[in-house]
């Protein structure tokens, strides 16, 4: 079973990556989430991977932190979700909103992930609300100073016409990694970046 690699990222899409590893290519499918924060294709990556089997196929499904990873180890354990539906939910949602969804039991927030319905909400609500504690620790809010700079990001890349999850994603990840409360304008800037590569 494959459970890391590190090699050379010979190939990036939204979805899709290719790891040389020494001169073979290994294909893994990625959320959103991971897909923003790679580096520019010929530089070195480290994924943490889960190594799916199929009767008729072998998948793997890569993350840049162990915890994403986790995340999605824990979503396919429930009835109805398969690996494309968890990376799906990682693409469409932080795995620390997600902590907090299912903590707070906010079913209108995780409804709001395509392909999630009512149904398939509460059953990882109900099968799901320890485990994610247990990973992500006591899931906090984003800092208060954040929050509007975050709102007002989001609410640009939505005016330009980029879809909720796929401009949170991107904001999220810009946040996380500048760390301190940054202006509007360099948010904008940096995940506008993100969001063309």
């Amino acid at each position: 079973m494959i459970a890391h690699l590190r090699g050379t990222l010979a190939h990036k899409t939204a979805t899709y990556v290719i790891i040389d590893v020494q001169g073979v290519g290994y294909g893994l499918a990625v959320p959103l989430s991971t897909f923003y924060r790679l580096p520019e294709t010929g530089q070195s990556v480290s994924l943490n991977v889960h190594t799916h089997v199929k009767e008729d196929a072998i998948q793997l499904f890569g993350f840049l932190t162990p915890q994403e990873k986790e995340v999605f180890q824990i979503m396919i354990s429930v009835s109805g979700i398969g690996p494309r539906l968890a990376l799906n939910i990682l693409s469409g949602i932080s795995a620390e909103d997600l902590g907090q969804a299912i903590s707070t039991q906010n079913f209108a927030k995780l409804t709001g992930i395509p392909g999630v319905g009512r149904k398939t909400a509460e059953r990882i609500v109900f099968e799901l609300r320890d485990k994610i504690i247990d990973i992500l620790g006591k899931v906090s809010a984003p800092p208060a100073e954040h929050e509007p700079v975050m709102n007002d990001a989001l609410s640009a890349l939505l005016n330009l016409g980029y879809k909720r999850a796929v401009a949170k994603n991107a904001v999220d990840a810009v946040m996380g990694e500048l760390g301190e409360t940054p202006s509007l304008e360099v948010v904008l800037t940096e995940a506008l970046k993100k969001l063309s590569n």
